[in-house]
């Protein structure tokens, strides 16, 4: 019995799965080979209450908390981890702007986006730098009754594919930091917008891609936070997020270990099952242990969040170990398979898909100086 998934959260995850099962691994392959999202996909999963279920009622939501979100974000990631993205900035953008927007603004972005027919990117990383979030060179300019935004996003998720996006900018003067930073709002059919996609690796259904802003012009009434204070205060968010991909990469490597599990108890070599010889079952043992370790501390993020406790060290706990668990996980698994793990097939795809989250959404080398500040003081392990 898993002491964070009770019997209610269980019937969700088994709707999930039986979803999932049905409607998104079939097109696994496809859709990495077509790079292309099925909108079709979000809708049915809107229509089923699986996107942003956490949000309240008032929002458009469902109120059922972070760890049904994360329940149901495994059984997605799990067929497919391209869709699961759907899901991700789905949680990460909608409690963004249910508690930070103005509630005429971002209300029916929100109805839209709990339904599948809006895709939110969030738009962070600039060109000159990543990790060093708050160094951002992107303007925004208070004129009026409007923002104007010029600069350039880079390393963006659904770059190409999204209907609006929280877009981090300066406001206050060179030198400001994290303390001259707002969050906006923007809709991608504003005039000045241009877009690209990179060819990635993986997650290629998703993509990734950059903005390009000249003169764009955002009602004033977009902006999500105080002015100045965005950053400080939309950043807080992300705590969500990390425990979500933990998920989100366990779920890849919990099918590519059962997959494994059910080859080498099959697979016979000189006269047993590849499973009878140890070097074969403990390090796949070892993976198993490993993997069920993480995401029980992915699942009690989520269960400290639903309840107001700190949670910032777990997350970026999930957020370093799980990647490159999964990562290492699927890697062992592929090897099992010999030449049919290697060539073009779910295996590999996998591998692939996982390796990005070593790379965006926050690296190791920050998320441990997140837990060292949680532990030892900020102060004890400045910039």
């Amino acid at each position: 019995m898993n002491p964070y998934v009770d019997a209610d959260l269980e019937a969700v995850a088994e709707q999930a799965r039986r979803f999932a099962g049905d409607r998104v691994a079939p097109g696994f392959l496809e859709r990495d080979r077509n790079r292309v999202l099925e909108r079709g996909l979000m809708r049915e999963m809107g229509a089923l209450g699986f996107i942003a279920p956490e949000l309240p009622e008032s929002h458009g939501g469902q109120g059922l908390g972070c760890l049904a979100a994360g329940v149901i974000h495994e059984e997605i990631a799990r067929a497919d981890l391209s869709i699961s993205y759907i899901n991700l900035l789905a949680s990460l953008n909608g409690q963004i702007l249910a508690q930070h927007g103005r509630p005429e603004v971002v209300r029916p972005w929100l109805d839209r986006l709990v339904c599948g027919e809006a895709l939110l990117a969030i738009a962070l990383t600039e060109p000159g730098g990543g990790s060093d979030a708050a160094n951002l060179r992107l303007r925004v300019e208070r004129v009026g009754d409007v923002y104007v935004i010029n600069g350039e996003k880079t390393s963006i998720s659904a770059a190409d594919q999204c209907d609006a996006a929280v877009v981090f900018g300066r406001t206050g003067p060179a030198g400001s930091g994290a303390h001259g930073i707002s969050a906006l709002l923007v809709p991608m059919d504003l005039p000045g917008i241009g877009r690209s996609r990179f060819d990635c690796h993986g997650q290629r259904a998703i993509g990734r891609g950059s903005l390009f802003f000249e003169n764009v012009r955002v009602p004033a009434d977009h902006r999500l936070g105080e002015e100045n204070k965005g950053f400080v205060q939309v950043m807080q968010g992300f705590d969500y997020s990390r425990a979500l991909i933990g998920l989100q990469v366990l779920a890849v490597a919990r099918a590519a270990l059962d997959e494994t599990w059910e080859h080498v108890a099959e697979r016979q070599a000189f006269g047993k099952p590849l499973s009878a010889f140890q070097g074969v079952s403990h390090p796949l043992a070892a993976f198993d242990t490993q993997v069920e370790a993480a995401r029980l501390l992915c699942l009690q993020t989520l269960w400290l969040k639903d309840r107001g406790a700190p949670h910032s060290a777990e997350a970026a706990m999930c957020k370093w170990w799980a990647p490159q668990l999964a990562y290492d996980c699927i890697h062992q698994c592929l090897l099992m398979f010999g030449h049919g793990g290697y060539d073009r097939g779910p295996m590999e795809q996998r591998l692939r898909d996982v390796l990005g989250f070593q790379i965006g959404d926050g690296t190791a080398q920050i998320m441990k100086t997140v837990v060292a500040r949680t532990r030892a003081g900020r102060q004890a392990v400045p910039a």
